[in-house]
């Protein structure tokens, strides 16, 4: 990963709609470089994709809940079985196993409080929880997708 990477990885982290000579011409190479380092990036598992960032309370979601998770049970079987429901629920947009006190953490993004109760009860009754709590983001201070570039080696 050379400097080049890096400035290509920053100009799509800020902008992933840009065209290849866009992005060539910010970046100091000519299209067909600039396209085969792309390629590369997506090859290597660098880039995994290129998405919409949208306004979760422009389309009905202005809505954040945290979710933390603990249960007895500590083996894969459960785990997957538990993983498995989370993924059925749009509504979780992140999704966490973690260390200490809380065993896993989910995001959900949702229009209101009686959607949250909704998503709640079937979260319960998907598998056997020790115990759920919920936490209800007040206010947005910071969320981005760009990821820190520093540590690149």
């Amino acid at each position: 990963m050379d400097a080049i990477d890096r400035r290509i990885l920053a100009e799509l982290q800020r902008d992933a709609a840009l065209s290849m000579s866009e992005l060539a011409e910010r970046v100091g190479l000519s299209t067909t470089p600039c396209w085969r380092r792309v390629k590369a990036l997506e090859e290597r598992g660098v880039i995994r994709g290129r998405v919409a960032v949208l306004d979760p309370s422009k389309i009905g979601l202005g809505v954040t809940v945290f979710v933390a998770v603990r249960t007895a049970h500590h083996n894969a079987d459960w785990l997957s079985r538990f993983a498995e429901a989370v993924k059925q629920f749009p509504e979780v947009v992140e999704f966490y196993r973690m260390s200490g006190e809380i065993d896993y953490m989910l995001k959900v993004a949702i229009p209101d409080i009686p959607a949250f109760d909704r998503f709640y009860k079937r979260l319960i009754a998907s598998v056997d929880m020790t115990d759920v709590s919920s936490s209800f983001a007040m206010e947005e201070i910071k969320n981005t997708t760009e990821l820190p570039l520093d540590y690149l080696t």
